[in-house]
């Protein structure tokens, strides 16, 4: 069910809801719309704290009903954490778990305080957007290959946003953070299809389905044409599936000018060729198409908020599996821009369908060129899974996306692109190896992209680290659609 938003100013005490929304730090300490009602309860919320039946601890949920006579039926108190550490990401946590929390309480409507409060450090509007985007988040859930579906019996069905920005830029608000909303979601859901449904040629029909519903133009390139235009690089990791390898193009005509374009990684499965990888956590795999489905995602919103940019998207997605006609290690393969590769080793066939992709971009005379792959191992090692891996030829592009990436809280990290890390890349055999050895493992892949991309500004997204959570919260995060349609409505606001 879609949530149906609307924005309004106020005090809580004065609102006829199912559910009041309020925020409590760990020390006790409230924000304004939490100790305007409290005052106007007799401090109840304050005693409460105090005597620790009510936590602030960051995402902790504390559900009281209301009295008797009152206009409002519940109040959900929600742990925003320590005041002093308050950022957005304790905010995101904190809106998503209130989310969840009041989607099983019974109340079909909230008015919802969260939005006013004030994050350090950021935009007025910030709370508000994150709120809309950290609901819809909390309430997405995967169920397409479930038999049973899960079904609540009050489902949550209008939110009442309180926000001190006026009316028309709080709606704009509202409407963009939906729009990251919707995109985030279908990334996620993309990236949560298992293998065997979530093929080169699904990814495909689903660009199709998007060119029918939302009027975007799409064009898929089968193994024959791509081997017209000699992409030898990206048809060498298709060898070894039984799938088709797919180049998707989408294309978005919003405005004027040479487009933004973005390319997604799309390995709809990777058990690493011939270099296989170790059984433990193959099944995760499947995500290593998680920068295509943000192209998808990215795409999605943009369209929905009609942005006045020209846009276009390229996936390159392939299987990468053991088979007689898989690459070999040792096996030298032509890329589309001529460039001949050393493949040392077949597990590094992330970089060998993105660069095909990369040199098929600057058809297109980019104004710049994004790409997003779970591209290394080696970025999970250096970045852990909270931030982004940035790397590109274009200090300002990179300077903007990591701006976007701070506006979002889906924050990216740069790493440096010096001369020296291609010299790891030097092969007897071939203009280039595919891998550089162990050192610098992140940087080598786009240092390997960078051949590719002196045509054009460029930035490369390793999202190896952020694109999905392992363990019981198993899954596809929807990253980084947040800073891409950030950096989508930044660089529209400055045309």
């Amino acid at each position: 069910m879609t949530i149906q938003y609307s924005t309004a100013s106020g005090v809580p005490q004065e609102q006829t809801t199912d559910c009041l929304v309020l925020g409590l730090f760990e020390d006790g300490d409230l924000p304004t719309a939490t100790r305007q009602f409290d005052d106007s309860i007799g401090g109840l919320l304050s005693r409460l704290a105090g005597s620790g039946d009510a936590s602030g601890k960051c995402g902790a949920t504390t559900l009281l009903p209301g009295e008797s006579g009152s206009a409002w039926q519940r109040c959900l108190l929600v742990g925003l954490g320590p005041r002093a550490e308050l950022d957005g990401e304790y905010l995101r946590e904190a809106a998503t778990a209130a989310a969840r929390h009041l989607n099983t309480s019974g109340a079909t409507h909230a008015a919802w305080f969260l939005s006013e409060i004030e994050i350090p450090e950021s935009e007025p509007e910030s709370a508000l957007r994150l709120c809309v985007e950290a609901i819809d988040a909390g309430l997405y859930r995967y169920e397409t290959t479930r038999s049973e579906k899960s079904r609540q019996i009050h489902p949550i069905e209008t939110v009442t946003l309180f926000s001190q920005l006026e009316a028309a830029a709080a709606e704009l608000v509202v409407r963009q953070g939906q729009a990251i909303a919707v995109g985030v979601n279908l990334a996620r859901e993309l990236g949560n299809l298992p293998g065997n449904l979530c093929t080169p040629s699904y990814l495909a029909d689903q660009a199709l389905r998007m060119e029918r519903e939302i009027g975007i133009k799409t064009s898929i390139l089968d193994e024959t044409e791509m081997e017209e235009l000699g992409m030898g690089a990206l048809l060498s990791v298709s060898r070894g599936s039984r799938q088709p390898a797919k180049l998707i193009v989408m294309h978005y005509a919003g405005g004027d000018g040479p487009p933004v374009v973005l390319v997604g990684k799309g390995l709809t499965f990777d058990a690493g060729g011939i270099s296989l990888k170790p059984a433990a956590a193959m099944d995760e795999m499947k995500f290593d198409m998680c920068g295509g489905a943000a192209v998808f995602g990215a795409m999605q919103a943009a369209v929905q908020l009609n942005l006045p940019i020209n846009l276009v998207g390229i996936v390159p997605s392939s299987e990468n599996l053991p088979d007689g006609d898989a690459n070999k290690p040792g096996d030298v393969v032509t890329s589309m821009a001529g460039k001949t590769i050393e493949v040392l080793n077949t597990d590094a066939e992330g970089r060998l369908i993105l660069c095909d992709a990369l040199t098929y971009a600057a058809r297109f005379e980019p104004a710049v060129v994004i790409d997003m792959a779970t591209l290394t191992g080696a970025c999970v090692i250096a970045l852990g899974h909270h931030a982004t891996g940035l790397i590109g030829n274009d200090q300002p592009l990179a300077d903007a996306l990591l701006e976007a990436g701070q506006q979002s809280f889906d924050r990216a990290w740069q790493l440096p692109l010096w001369r020296q890390y291609r010299k790891q890349l030097d092969t007897n055999f071939a203009d280039m190896a595919n891998v550089g050895g162990r050192e610098g493992g992140a940087i080598t892949a786009a240092a390997f992209l960078g051949e590719f991309t002196s045509d054009y500004r460029w930035v490369h997204l390793d999202i190896a680290g952020s694109a999905w959570l392992s363990g019981k919260e198993k899954g596809a995060t929807g990253r980084p659609v947040p800073l891409l349609v950030r950096y989508l409505l930044n660089y529209a606001a400055g045309q």
